[in-house]
């Protein structure tokens, strides 16, 4: 069987590859735009096709499709400043990718949508992938729609990895109002096994993936810290001084790993729906303590920093 992953050298595409790497049974193509780290994703595995290329223009990596039999739609755009950047990342590259597919009669497709699907947040990020998944429902692949909440793991470049490194860096970690904002993350080594499990059982419809375990803002960071012991000590700052911090960041770094505008969505007091995904698809849940652990403590992984 062979499987192309598109986002390849992102979060999801990097820890999917790690644990799918050794199998015989299965072919892997890789196909990502961001320089840095899809030279990584090659060095990590030698063995693998990686394929430099950004799916918002036609070019040689249609060819990729030819024999392919699973196509799983990884690529997003999920941080950023400029709006462009999420429509031609998130929306044109997705267009371009279904019809190099719809070229060559279709293929079975998963996926990675996400929960903001279904947030009343208001932001590039949201908008952009609403309108992907409705790109993805509208083709007419046999397919499955995976809707993941916030994900921490391996190569996290992001949220909770960027924090994480980011206690080290500084003695205060500011924490915004009284960090009671529920969360749901999910394991991405859970999200990962998920995948796998639908390239290898094929199956179709819609499926929100939240992490099984609610848990305060405030106390994530706490355990985060407990884990990893770090220099820096946690203090709490009014969220408007929080955000006046973000925003002079901003004026600085043309891509800032934190914004103000996910500061925004990260206090909506929301929570995503909870099913049975490790019954439904046979992936146990790895319990929240144990995967921050493998997170930022794994020998192999941990210590890999992608680039923004």
């Amino acid at each position: 069987m062979k499987v192309l992953i598109t986002g390849a050298a992102g979060l999801v595409g990097q820890n999917l590859i790690a644990r799918l790497a050794g199998r015989d049974d299965c072919e892997l193509v890789g196909i990502d735009k961001h320089p840095s780290n899809t030279a990584r994703l090659g060095a990590l595995h030698p063995s693998l096709k990686v394929i430099h290329a950004d799916l918002s223009e036609r070019g040689a990596w249609e060819d990729a499709l030819d024999d392919t039999d699973v196509v799983v739609v990884g690529h997003a755009q999920i941080g950023g400043l400029d709006g462009e950047e999420f429509r031609r990342n998130n929306v044109v590259a997705t267009e371009r990718l279904l019809e190099a597919i719809a070229r060559r009669g279709g293929r079975r497709l998963v996926h990675i949508s996400s929960s903001v699907v279904n947030s009343t947040a208001v932001d590039w990020y949201t908008e952009t992938k609403r309108e992907q998944e409705a790109l993805v429902a509208a083709s007419g692949n046999p397919q499955v729609v995976l809707r993941p909440t916030l994900m921490f793991g391996w190569f996290d470049r992001k949220h909770l990895g960027w924090l994480r490194r980011f206690m080290d860096r500084t003695p205060v970690f500011p924490i915004p109002g009284d960090g009671r904002f529920v969360r749901q993350p999910l394991y991405v080594g859970d999200f990962a096994a998920i995948i796998a499990a639908c390239i290898d059982h094929p199956r179709t419809g819609c499926y929100d993936i939240s992490g099984q375990q609610q848990i305060e803002y405030g106390a994530l960071i706490r355990d985060i810290h407990a884990v990893v012991k770090p220099r820096a000590r946690l203090v709490h700052i009014p969220y408007t001084v929080f955000w006046t911090l973000l925003w002079l960041y901003a004026r600085l770094d043309s891509n800032p790993p934190f914004t103000t505008r996910q500061l925004e969505a990260l206090v909506i007091p929301e929570t995503f729906p909870v099913i049975d995904w490790p019954g439904i698809f046979n992936v146990p849940a790895t319990p929240l303590r144990r995967a921050l652990e493998e997170t930022f403590l794994d020998p192999a992984y941990s210590n890999i920093v992608l680039d923004f």
